[in-house]
Order: C-alpha cells, then sequence, then structure tokens
C-alpha cells in the first residue's frame, strides 16, 4: 500500500481514465441510444466474478518443484476445497509462488496470481492475490477492480484500505475518501481500521488538507507507549503530516517513535503481539517467561 510514511502508492502512476460508466444489452453491444432499459445490465451483472477478465491467453510460468500446496497458508488452502483435488494443488503451488515473490519479482508474482485466477476465478483468496500483485506492478485499475470482485465473492471489507489507495494511485482522491466512509469504522479489524486512517491521510494529503490528515491519524492506536504490528506505519506517516504542516521537530520525534517500534517488533520477531515502549534510558528486557517486551529509544 501506500509507503511507511504514509505517502503516496509507490511506483510510477499509470495513466487511466477514471472508470466510465456504460450500460450494456444482452447480446453484449452499448446500450448507447437503446431506450429499452429492460435490455440493459452493466458488465458485472453479466460477469458477476468478472471471470471473463482472467480467461483471455496467458502462457503459465513454470513452478519449481519443490513447491508444494502445503507451503501455502493453511487458511487459504481451506478456501480451496471446493475444486477438484489437482486443480486445487495447482492453484495452491500458483499462490505459493505469487507471496514468494512478490516483493523481489511483483511482475513475475502476478503472473502467477493471474495462471491462478483462470483455474479458480471464483475463489476469494485467488481474486484477493490477484489484486495485491497488480496493486505490487502498478495497475491500479486493475487492482481496485479485482478487490471488488474479492468483496463480491467474500463480502468481507478487510481491503478496503487497499482500495481507497487505488483510487489515490488513479488520482481519484476525491472518490478515495468517499469509498473510505462508506463502511463504518467500527466494523473493521483494528489493524485494518488503522490501515484505513492511513490510506485516508493520504488522500487528504492529496488534495492539500494537511490539518484534516493530521486529524484522520488521530485515532486510539496513536499510542507512542505501545507497539502493535502497525504502529511502525501509523507513527510514520503521523510524521509525514506533521512535516507538511512545517512542524518538523515534531515531525522528527514520530520516525524516531516509528523506527523504535519497528526494531522493538523485529527483536520480538513475531512472538508478541504487542509491546510497551517505554521512552527513558536505552535498554531492551526479555523476559521469557512474561508476554511483554519493554524497550526505550532514549529518550
Amino acid at each position: 500500500m501506500s509507503d511507511k510514511r504514509g505517502g503516496p502508492p509507490s511506483g510510477k502512476r499509470p495513466s487511466v481514465k477514471p472508470d466510465e460508466k456504460r450500460l450494456w444489452t444482452q447480446s453484449g453491444a452499448p446500450a448507447r441510444g437503446n431506450r429499452d432499459a429492460r435490455q440493459r445490465e452493466t458488465p458485472e451483472d453479466r460477469d458477476p466474478f468478472g471471470i471473463r477478465s482472467v480467461r483471455a491467453f496467458h502462457e503459465a510460468p513454470e513452478i519449481p518443484e519443490d513447491v508444494t500446496p502445503k507451503q501455502l497458508d493453511r487458511i487459504a488452502l481451506n478456501e480451496l476445497k471446493t475444486l477438484s483435488k489437482e486443480n486445487a494443488e495447482g492453484v495452491a503451488r500458483h499462490l505459493v509462488m505469487a507471496a514468494r515473490l512478490i516483493e523481489d519479482d511483483p511482475e513475475l508474482a502476478h503472473s502467477h496470481a493471474i495462471s491462478a485466477a483462470r483455474r479458480a476465478g471464483r475463489i476469494g483468496v485467488v481474486r484477493e492475490t490477484l489484486a495485491i500483485t497488480a496493486y505490487a506492478t502498478g495497475d491500479y485499475a486493475l487492482a481496485l477492480r479485482e478487490l471488488r470482485t474479492y468483496r463480491r465473492i467474500t463480502g468481507r471489507d478487510d481491503q478496503l484500505p487497499m482500495m481507497v489507495d487505488c483510487e489515490r494511485g488513479l488520482e481519484r482522491a476525491d472518490r478515495a475518501l468517499e469509498l473510505g466512509r462508506s463502511v463504518s469504522r467500527a466494523s473493521l479489524a483494528v489493524p485494518v481500521q488503522v490501515e484505513l486512517a492511513i490510506a485516508m491521510s493520504g488522500a487528504r494529503l492529496d488534495l492539500g488538507q494537511a490539518e484534516a490528515a493530521l486529524v484522520e491519524l488521530e485515532i486510539a492506536q496513536l499510542d507512542p507507549t505501545t507497539a502493535y504490528s502497525f504502529s511502525p506505519a501509523l507513527f510514520g506517516a503521523y510524521g509525514v503530516v506533521l512535516e507538511e504542516l512545517g512542524r518538523d521537530a515534531e515531525a522528527k520525534v514520530w520516525f524516531e517513535r516509528a523506527d523504535v517500534a519497528a526494531d522493538a517488533l523485529d527483536i520480538s520477531d513475531g512472538a508478541e503481539d504487542t509491546i510497551e515502549v517505554v521512552e527513558e534510558e536505552l535498554s531492551v528486557e526479555t523476559d521469557p517467561s512474561s508476554e511483554e517486551m519493554k524497550l526505550s529509544d532514549g529518550r
């Protein structure tokens, strides 16, 4: 999504025009000039899961022999149970490769995601993966379309922050804000709430609304004494907005807090969901019998 300090999506933004609303007849031809509204359908009505969009010609990338379905996340693997055994294994291996390559080779990861979607276009995790890899390649229009399909299939809003960020990538900050306000924050998991706040703040910055961007980030999770997995990104985003407002000294403090939180989370190596950050002297105390790690950043 946006970088760890809350800026716009990374990478070169493609030149994409806003989606054009068109009506379609049952025969598939544009319905302009057709006065019979009863025959008009949207593309989603005719192809609600976007299956046709992933069935164009595509050469599937090779998969190393050591890649097995068991390497896929258990929850994701469970979603593939509706497929035949052979197909499920093939899809799972492509998803494993997409996850493995997303950081170093997003284009190849995207190719694996396309292969999976061509074989299992009605599976939520498959369309989600296709969206994430499209986002990683900078194709925000495709990512947004696939996230909408994922949302339709699963009924989940957990990728709403990425949808908002895709609208930003398409240079539609107003629509990004509208989309972000379309769902009650209370209905979202806390990490998703934080990601959404960061995306919404970024959209405010896109519009030159720095003060409003700061307000978007002033949420309960903006607590410098406790580090969660989302804290480095949240603290960094807050620092970016402060910097934008010319409050450089405060921005520096929050950037340092972001670094401290990131370091603390690295030290915990995923063993803890939260850690307490104590701003005193630089020290790290770890008690194997305790569920807490105390860390100070030296201020």
